[in-house]
C-alpha cells in the first residue's frame, strides 16, 4: 500500500507541474534585432506582479519585473484587458537563446510559462529568384506561400532584412494597391503576385515576398530584380529638305511578317503618337519577303523633324523596333556676298551725286552764256571763259572717273565700308562746287 508520505510526494509534484508549466511558448528572434515574449495569465491574477527569468528562475536568474518597467536591455508592458504581459529583448545575440520563464507572483508557488527562444540571421534566402526587365515596362513577381496561410497577410518589401520588411512593406495584400504596385492573391494556386509597371533603373535590386505568422517568424522568400536600359536593335540619324519626299526603312524580325506594322513619333516610346493612322503624307508599305517595311512622307515639313520609332511588336520587347532621329533643313538659298552688296548700296548714291555735280554745272554754265551774250564781251575774253568751262567740265569728269575707280578699288580690295565711300564722295563734291563758285565769282568781275 501507498503511505501518506508517497501520496503527498506525488500530489506536490503533479501540482507543480501544472503551476510551472502551463504550455510551452516558442519565440524566434533575429541576431542584433529585438523579440517580444508575450504570455497570458487569468482574471484573478490581474494586480500580481508578473516577470521574466531565465535558467532555473532563482533570485538571480529575474531579468525584469512589472514593478521595474524598464532596463537597458529589457522592458515589460501589462495589458491588464488582454491579461496578457510581454517583455522585450533587445540587441539579441546568441548568448541569448535558450531557456526563459514567464512568471505570476502568487503565494506559495509561482505560476510559470516555459519559454523556448531561438535565434536566427537577419536575412534571406538561401535560394533566390531572378527576374529581369526593362525601364518602362511592367514586370509581375510571383510568390508562393503553403496552403495553412490562405488568410495570412501578404506582403513585398525592399531588401533582405526580414525584421523590418513587414515595417516598410511598398504594398500589402489589405491594400492591394499603392502607386505603381498591385498586389492579386489567388489562393486556390497558393500565389501572390505583385507588379509593378513604368520600372526605371532605380527599381532594380533584391526584394522580400512575405507571408505574416502570429506566433512565429513571418515566411520569405527572395526575389532580385535587374532593370536594364531600354535601348534599341537598330538606331539611325536621317537628314531631309522640307518640300522633299523621303523614305524611311524598318526592318523586323521574321516572324512579325503577320503582326501589325506601326510608325511613331515621340522622345519616347511610352508618349509617342502613330504617324501612318493620323497623318495622310505617311504612307506604309510592308514587305515580307526582306521582313522590313517602308514609310514614305510625300513632302516633309520642317515640324516633321524628331525622334520616331517603328515596330512590329505592340508589347515593345526589346529587339522589334528601329530608333530614327530625323533632322529637317529648309530648301538651300544662294547667299549674296558681302562686297557685292558693298557695290549694290554704295554704287548708286555716288552715280546720283555725279548727276548732281553735273547738273549743276550745267545750270551756272547756261547762266554765264547769257551773260556773256548780253555783254558782248570780246573774243578773246570769251574763248578764254570757254577754256576755263572746258577745263573745269573735264575737271568735274575727271573727278568722277576718280571717284568711281577709288569706289571699285575699295570694293574689291576689302570690301570698304559705307564712312569710307561717303567720305570721298563729300569731299570730291565739295571742291567741286567751291572751284565752280570761284570760277563764276570771278566772271561776274
Amino acid at each position: 500500500m501507498w503511505s501518506i508520505q508517497n501520496l503527498l510526494f506525488i500530489f506536490c509534484i503533479s501540482l507543480r507541474c501544472l503551476t510551472s508549466a502551463v504550455g510551452m511558448i516558442h519565440v524566434t528572434g533575429y541576431v542584433g534585432r529585438e523579440v517580444n515574449v508575450s504570455c497570458s495569465y487569468e482574471q484573478s491574477y490581474v494586480s500580481h506582479e508578473k516577470y521574466l527569468c531565465k535558467n532555473d528562475c532563482g533570485n538571480s536568474d529575474v531579468l525584469i519585473t512589472t514593478s521595474q518597467a524598464s532596463k537597458t536591455k529589457y522592458s515589460i508592458y501589462d495589458d491588464t484587458s488582454a491579461r496578457i504581459f510581454t517583455t522585450t529583448i533587445f540587441d539579441l545575440q546568441y548568448t541569448d537563446a535558450g531557456k526563459y520563464w514567464c512568471g505570476v507572483t502568487k503565494t506559495g508557488t509561482d505560476i510559470y510559462t516555459e519559454v523556448k527562444l531561438k535565434l536566427v540571421q537577419d536575412r534571406c534566402c538561401d535560394t533566390v529568384t531572378k527576374v529581369q526587365s526593362y525601364e518602362g515596362h511592367s514586370e509581375s513577381v510571383s510568390c508562393r506561400y503553403e496552403s495553412q496561410y490562405q488568410n495570412s497577410l501578404k506582403y513585398i518589401c525592399r531588401g533582405n532584412r526580414p525584421s523590418t520588411c513587414l515595417q516598410q512593406a511598398l504594398i500589402t495584400s489589405d491594400t492591394k494597391q499603392n502607386a505603381r504596385f498591385r498586389l492579386d492573391d489567388d489562393k486556390v494556386l497558393g500565389t501572390f503576385t505583385v507588379t509593378i509597371s513604368n520600372l526605371t533603373r532605380n527599381d532594380s535590386g533584391s526584394y522580400l515576398c512575405g507571408v505574416h505568422r502570429n506566433s512565429e517568424l513571418d515566411v520569405f522568400s527572395a526575389v532580385e530584380l535587374k532593370i536594364e536600359e531600354w535601348c534599341c536593335v537598330k538606331s539611325t540619324k536621317i537628314n531631309g529638305t522640307a518640300g522633299h519626299p523621303l523614305t524611311l526603312q524598318c526592318p523586323y524580325p521574321p516572324q512579325h511578317w503577320d503582326n501589325r506594322k506601326f510608325l511613331c513619333k515621340g522622345d519616347h516610346r511610352n508618349n509617342c503618337s502613330d504617324m501612318v493612322t493620323s497623318r495622310s503624307r505617311f504612307t506604309l508599305q510592308d514587305d515580307a519577303a526582306s521582313s522590313s517595311f517602308t514609310v514614305r512622307i510625300t513632302e516633309l515639313e520642317a515640324a516633321d523633324g524628331g525622334t520616331y520609332w517603328c515596330g512590329s511588336d505592340s508589347q515593345w520587347r526589346v529587339g522589334n523596333y528601329t530608333k530614327i532621329e530625323l533632322s529637317v533643313f529648309l530648301q538651300h538659298t544662294r547667299k549674296i556676298p558681302d562686297a557685292a552688296l558693298y557695290v549694290l548700296y554704295t554704287v548708286p548714291p555716288v552715280l546720283l551725286l555725279m548727276c548732281l555735280l553735273v547738273t549743276v554745272y550745267k545750270n551756272r554754265s547756261s547762266r554765264v552764256n547769257e551773260a556773256d551774250d548780253t555783254m558782248s564781251r570780246n573774243t578773246p575774253k570769251e574763248k578764254n571763259i570757254e577754256e576755263v568751262m572746258g577745263a573745269a567740265e573735264s575737271g568735274i569728269y575727271k573727278n568722277q572717273e576718280v571717284v568711281m575707280t577709288y569706289v571699285q578699288q575699295k570694293v574689291c580690295k576689302d570690301g570698304g565700308g559705307d564712312e569710307g565711300v561717303y567720305e570721298i564722295m563729300t569731299a570730291v563734291a565739295t571742291e567741286d562746287i567751291y572751284c565752280n563758285e570761284n570760277f563764276h565769282k570771278a566772271n561776274r568781275r
